[in-house]
């Protein structure tokens, strides 16, 4: 790419798509052409196509995507299938037919098996049945990779696929239901140690920040109490504050700051083609995306206990084991990428504190 190319970012008000931003203008790329979801419905295949013939960009960032955690992707099972075929489809196609130097395309670890020997290599995909909570997410992504490799294979286009492992950072999902695991812990600590000092107007002030739409402006007091403690936050009669988390604690999950995701994300883009990635002496052609994350673990009581510490809250944490754990363990082999020229910079704690810095800001 060249400083002034004209580069289009899928998703640009998204966690990764503006830590993808942020990280290309540093870098001193210029020419960016962005469109949020009322400019541009990228499930409109007819829309889709038209701002491709009139824009004509000539590399793209596909991070645009419908997320969410556990219970997200569990209830809304239909949507998170159709809409992301349908997002990736209708740019994947575009790109081929108007001329795209060079797409990469953004998926999640979750495409692995549920068991997939660990830590996850690229070669594990389609070796086993994937976990049932993110099975329709999982298959859209999986179909994504599919698409880039078979439109490589047959037109000659250079279509990467990445696939980060766990995201966390600036303009990330803090909703209380239905984020991911690290920002809906970090908020419901907050909260947490808010209702341990008795701060209920910072609590008000987070509700009117970040919406909750169960909870008015004016609501009582007692409201406020009751729906904290829908979300696992609750006070005994002696005024100790615990909090109450889904599963056991013992999964253990990767985490790489979106900053970091971003890097690496340029980093392809600039350096690596499909050619780079395409088997030596073999006659099938697959698995050529590429795992980015930090080659490290801990597990969920961990992260909790490195919140705890982060956030300031003293209450007592609890596990409820009636809840499911997802997937047990989610490390990714990133042999490729460092060979490719890549490592994690940020540690997990610096990323932590970061992050709740930038929230309580």
């Amino acid at each position: 790419m060249q400083k002034d190319s004209k580069i289009y970012i899928a998703g640009h008000n998204g966690l990764v798509g503006s830590a993808l931003l942020r990280n290309l203008q540093q870098k001193g790329y210029t020419n960016f052409v962005l469109r949020d979801f009322e400019e541009l419905d990228l499930t409109n295949q007819a829309a889709v196509h038209t701002f491709f013939a009139a824009e004509k960009p000539e590399y793209i960032f596909l991070a645009a995507a419908k997320v969410g955690g556990i219970m997200a992707n569990n209830i809304y099972r239909g949507q998170f299938i159709i809409e992301n075929l349908q997002i990736q489809n209708n740019i994947i196609h575009n790109a081929w037919v108007h001329g795209v130097k060079k797409l990469l395309f953004l998926g999640s670890s979750c495409i692995y098996p549920k068991n997939a020997p660990q830590p996850m290599h690229e070669d594990h995909l389609l070796t086993g049945e994937l976990e049932y909570t993110n099975e329709p997410y999982a298959i859209a992504k999986i179909a994504g990779i599919k698409v880039c490799e078979s439109y490589n294979l047959q037109y000659g286009t250079n279509f990467v696929s990445v696939m980060p492992t766990n995201l966390y950072g600036p303009n990330d999902n803090f909703h209380l239901k239905n984020s991911h695991v690290l920002p809906g812990m970090m908020r419901k600590m907050y909260l947490a140690q808010c209702l341990e000092t008795n701060n209920m107007s910072a609590i008000r002030r987070d509700f009117v920040k970040r919406a909750v739409a169960d909870v008015p402006a004016d609501a009582s007091e007692d409201n406020i109490l009751s729906f904290l403690s829908e979300i696992g936050i609750t006070k005994n009669t002696v005024g100790k504050v615990s909090l109450s988390l889904w599963g056991t604690g013992t999964p253990l999950r990767e985490f790489l700051h979106v900053s970091d995701m971003a890097d690496a994300c340029v980093h392809v883009m600039e350096n690596v083609d499909f050619e780079d990635l395409k088997p030596a002496n073999s006659s099938e052609i697959r698995n050529t995306h590429i795992n980015i994350g930090s080659g490290k673990e801990v597990t969920i009581r961990q992260l909790a206990e490195l919140i705890q510490k982060v956030t300031g809250f003293e209450g007592e944490i609890h596990f409820d084991s009636s809840k499911p754990d997802g997937t047990m363990r989610k490390l990714l082999d990133v042999s490729k990428l460092e060979k490719l020229g890549w490592k994690c910079k940020i540690e997990l704690e610096e990323g932590v504190r970061k992050v709740f810095d930038e929230y309580i800001k």
